[in-house]
């Protein structure tokens, strides 16, 4: 039987999309399974700020995603340098302090751990004003690390690939504070790797023989390309049966050409639908890629949010595990070429070589060992 000792905890992430949640629930499950006794608090940093603040924040980048992408990658582009204006970096470490630091004193933490870059700058500002001690950690949910994600506030920054440990080493972090553990996906990603595929397809009403396409639009439902996406796979010659999740406008079987499509909405059965799946196309979100190498599920991407996804998709497209659609009319040959059985099996395998199952596992180690656990 395992001791187990008691962790006091603050975990933060922020609802720009659902991966940052999903990360910190992984670590979660992780600290436990490891026979800690989590004492911890789940806080979301939009929930710090107070209404003007949130609507200018989360608003903004709702806007943007949604209109004028554009003007997103501007913004990350502008940023990704260590010459952005103090006026916006000056404000990581105070938007938020009070709801910060009323959880910094409430919870006592040992250990916070964020998984969305400013939440570190925060901490350690009230850390430094209400002169307390803990590990102040970043989970990096993206493949590449982008200037905000180089935090110095941070005794450690977990990183998804030994490229991202590299890149923080050109941001100057320190070569000591920085792990390579991937990006934490829940366990049940594990569980089903080589799974029966049919088998999961009957137990969800699917087609056990037709191949199944599922799209990745995030967990907001905002992804732009998702009606021209659909027309292409309406398209494609051959007959298939597509899962749209996140931004599906109904519920319920439809058919749009040779396409098939199951609109489900939100759902707990993601993890098995996406294990039941031969292809996934859409966005490229740094949990959606973490979750599908481990299942060696293939990618095909179109129109990934700018900036952090696109560097997401460059980094499968470099490995193997996905073809990146940059025009519409490329998306029907690539998925055809994807669905043909010899590039599906070398995709499948180039994106197992590639994953991460236990990153979770490595990321609870990493931060117990640092706690001296």
């Amino acid at each position: 039987m395992t001791d187990r000792t008691e962790l006091r905890a603050l975990i933060l992430s922020a609802s720009f999309g659902s991966g940052h949640h999903q990360a910190n629930d992984a670590l979660d499950q992780a600290l436990r399974a490891a026979g800690v006794d989590l004492a911890a608090r789940h806080a979301d940093f939009l929930a710090y700020l107070n209404p003007v603040e949130r609507a200018v924040t989360a608003g903004t980048y709702d806007l943007w995603l949604r209109h004028a992408p554009a003007m997103y990658r501007a913004f990350y582009d502008w940023t990704d340098s260590e010459t952005e204006p103090r006026a916006l970096t000056g404000t990581f470490g105070w938007l938020g302090l009070r709801g910060m630091t009323r959880d910094v004193q409430e919870v006592a933490p040992e250990v916070v751990v964020g998984s969305y870059p400013t939440t570190v700058a925060l901490s350690n500002t009230a850390r430094q004003r209400l002169g307390v001690d803990f590990l102040n950690a970043l989970i990096v949910t993206d493949y590449r690390v982008h200037h905000h994600w180089a935090r110095p506030e941070a005794e450690l920054l977990l990183v998804a690939t030994e490229e991202a440990r590299e890149q923080m080493a050109r941001w100057r972090i320190p070569p000591d504070s920085v792990e390579v553990t991937g990006i934490p996906i829940a366990p049940a990603y594990r569980a089903l790797i080589g799974a029966d595929k049919a088998a999961l397809r009957l137990k969800h009403g699917l087609d056990p023989d037709l191949p199944l396409i599922l799209i990745s639009g995030g967990g907001t439902g905002t992804y732009r390309a998702l009606k021209p996406v659909l027309n292409e796979l309406a398209g494609l010659g051959r007959r298939v049966q597509v899962l749209v999740l996140a931004g599906a406008r109904t519920r319920g079987v439809t058919q749009h050409g040779g396409a098939t499509l199951h609109q489900l909405g939100h759902t707990s059965d993601f993890p098995e639908l996406l294990a039941a799946s031969d292809l996934v196309v859409g966005k490229a979100g740094g949990l959606t890629v973490a979750e599908a190498t481990t299942l060696g599920v293939p990618q095909v991407i179109h129109q990934p949010i700018p900036g952090q996804e696109e560097h997401n998709a460059d980094y499968l497209e470099r490995h193997g595990a996905a073809l990146w659609a940059r025009e519409l009319h490329q998306l029907r040959p690539a998925v055809l070429r994807v669905l043909d059985g010899d590039e599906h099996a070398r995709m499948n395998h180039c994106a197992r070589q590639i994953s991460r199952p236990d990153a979770a596992d490595r990321v609870a180690a990493a931060l117990l060992r640092r706690l001296g656990r």
